[in-house]
C-alpha cells in the first residue's frame, strides 16, 4: 500500500516528435498551397495540433466532430522552397541533399512524456488543442476572449510550468503551492470564486495498493486538472471519443466526466480483494499458518487505504450535488447524485469486506487454538500410557531385571511386565476411541 511516484520518465516529447515530422516533410514535399494555411488568429503560436468541429447535427442532437490536422507552420514550408533554389552538380547522377535527406519511414504516433501542457479551448462549435508551449501562449490569448471554454491538463508538470499557467489563471497562491506539492488528502474548498476538487485514483503495483492524486480546479470559464504521468484523461470512458461533446455540455460536466471515471475504477480494485477474501476464508479452515496471517493484516491495511479515500470524496460529492453548490449547473447536478450514489455503495461494500476480513482473522486465531488443544490432548495421551508402564516397572527397579533376565527371578516378574504392557495398550485404545492420540 504505497504512495504510487508522481512522475515517471516517458518515452519522447509529442510536439518534438511532431516538430521532427513537419521539419522531415518539408524538406522532401513542395510548398503547401495558400489554402491549408494555418488560421490568422492562430498564427502567433503555431497551428492547434487538432482542431474539431462540428460537420452537421447527428440523429441525437449532438455536433458531428470532424478532426484535421492543420498545415505545417510557414517557416517549415519554406524549407523546400530554399533546397529546390540551390545550384546543383553537373554531374548527371548527382541529388539535392534535401531530396537525398527525405525519410521513406512512415510517421509513428509519439508517446506522451511527463511535465506536460495541454491546453483545449471549445468556442463557436469548436474544438481546439495545443501542447507545450503553444498551449501557454494560446493560453493567455483565450482567456481574454469571451465565451471560450478553456480545459488545462498539465500532467506532471515542473515548478515553472505550474507557476506559469497559475500566474495566467490567477490561482491563489496557496492554491498553487498546492498544485505544486501534490500531498494532499481527499477535499472540497472554496477558493475564491474557483472550485478545487482533490481525488485519489487506486491501482495495483506489485500486488499491492497505491493511491495516485488527481486535482482539479473549476473556474469560470476554464477547467485545470492536474495529475502524474500514470493517469491518461484522454483515454477515459467518456472522453474516449473526443473532448469536444463533454467541453460542449459544460466544464462542470467535464469535470463530472474525469471524476466518474475515477470513482468507477475503485470496483474491480474492491471486487479482486472481495475475491481473495473469500479465498483465505477457506484457506484459513484447512491450514493456518503464518503467511496467511500477514497477508491478513496486509488485506487490512488495504482496506483502510481505501476506506480513507472514499470517505472524504462521498461527502465531497454529496455538497456537488446539493443545491448550495453554485458552481456545478442544474441540469449536471443529476450526473453528481450518480457519482455520489456509487460512492455510497462502494462504502457499504467496503465496510462488509473489513467485517469479512476481521471475522477472517478471527477464525484464524481459533483454528489456532484449536490445533493447540488437540496437540495437548495427544500429549496428555501419550503421557498416560508411558507415566503407567513407568510406575509399574519403578517398583521392581533395574536389580529385580537383572535378575530376571539370567532366570534368577520367578515368573512374578515376567506376569507384572506382561500385565503393565497389557494395561498400556487398553490405556492406548481408548485414547485412540475418544481421539486424544
Amino acid at each position: 500500500m504505497a504512495k504510487s511516484p508522481s512522475d515517471r520518465p516517458g518515452s519522447g516529447s509529442r510536439s518534438g516528435a511532431r516538430s521532427a515530422r513537419v521539419a522531415s516533410a518539408a524538406a522532401s514535399a513542395p510548398a503547401a498551397p495558400a489554402a491549408s494555411a494555418a488560421p490568422t488568429d492562430l498564427s502567433a503560436v503555431g497551428a492547434p495540433i487538432r482542431a474539431t468541429s462540428p460537420a452537421a447535427p447527428s440523429a441525437s442532437g449532438k455536433p458531428a466532430v470532424v478532426q484535421a490536422r492543420s498545415a505545417a507552420p510557414t517557416a517549415a514550408a519554406a524549407a523546400p522552397t530554399a533546397a529546390a533554389a540551390a545550384p546543383t552538380t553537373a554531374a548527371p547522377t548527382a541529388t539535392s541533399p534535401a531530396t537525398a535527406a527525405a525519410p521513406t519511414v512512415a510517421p509513428q504516433v509519439p508517446k506522451l512524456e511527463p511535465g506536460l501542457v495541454r491546453l483545449a479551448v471549445f468556442e463557436r462549435g469548436a474544438c481546439r488543442e495545443w501542447e507545450g508551449a503553444a498551449a501557454l501562449a494560446e493560453l493567455e490569448r483565450a482567456m481574454g476572449r469571451k465565451g471560450a471554454r478553456i480545459w488545462i491538463d498539465l500532467r506532471s508538470p515542473s515548478t515553472d510550468q505550474v507557476a506559469a499557467v497559475s500566474k495566467i489563471l490567477r490561482l491563489h497562491p496557496l492554491l498553487a503551492e498546492d498544485l505544486i506539492e501534490r500531498d494532499q488528502r481527499a477535499k472540497l474548498e472554496q477558493v475564491g470564486n474557483m472550485l478545487h476538487l482533490a481525488l485519489f485514483s487506486l491501482g495495483f503495483d506489485d500486488g499491492r495498493i497505491y493511491e495516485r492524486e488527481i486535482e482539479f480546479v473549476l473556474g469560470q470559464s476554464f477547467l485545470l486538472s492536474n495529475h502524474s504521468a500514470w493517469w491518461e484523461p484522454r483515454s477515459t470512458r467518456h472522453l474516449r471519443t473526443g473532448v469536444a461533446d463533454p467541453m460542449g455540455r459544460g466544464l462542470d460536466y467535464l469535470m463530472w466526466a474525469l471524476a466518474d471515471d475515477i470513482i468507477d475504477s475503485y470496483f474491480p480494485i474492491l471486487d479482486e480483494l472481495g475475491d481473495e477474501i473469500d479465498d483465505l476464508e477457506d484457506r484459513v479452515v484447512n491450514r493456518a499458518d503464518r503467511a496467511l496471517l500477514e497477508r491478513l493484516f496486509e488485506l487490512k491495511r488495504e482496506l483502510i487505504l481505501i476506506r480513507r479515500v472514499t470517505a472524504p470524496e462521498r461527502e465531497m460529492f454529496n455538497i456537488l450535488s446539493s443545491r448550495e453548490e453554485n458552481a456545478i449547473s442544474a441540469e449536471h447536478r443529476l450526473y453528481f447524485r450518480d457519482a455520489y450514489d456509487h460512492l455510497i455503495r462502494l462504502t457499504d461494500e467496503l465496510d462488509t469486506y473489513r467485517e469479512l476480513a476481521s471475522a477472517t482473522l478471527e477464525t484464524y486465531l481459533s483454528t489456532v487454538n484449536n490445533n493447540l488443544s488437540l496437540i495437548m490432548k495427544r500429549l496428555t495421551g501419550v503421557t498416560v500410557v508411558v507415566a503407567g508402564i513407568g510406575a509399574i516397572g519403578g517398583i521392581f527397579g533395574m536389580s529385580e531385571a537383572q535378575n530376571a533376565f539370567r532366570l534368577d527371578e520367578g515368573p512374578g516378574f515376567w506376569i507384572v511386565t506382561v500385565g503393565s504392557l497389557v494395561i498400556a495398550g487398553v490405556a492406548a485404545t481408548v485414547l485412540h476411541k475418544i481421539d486424544w492420540i
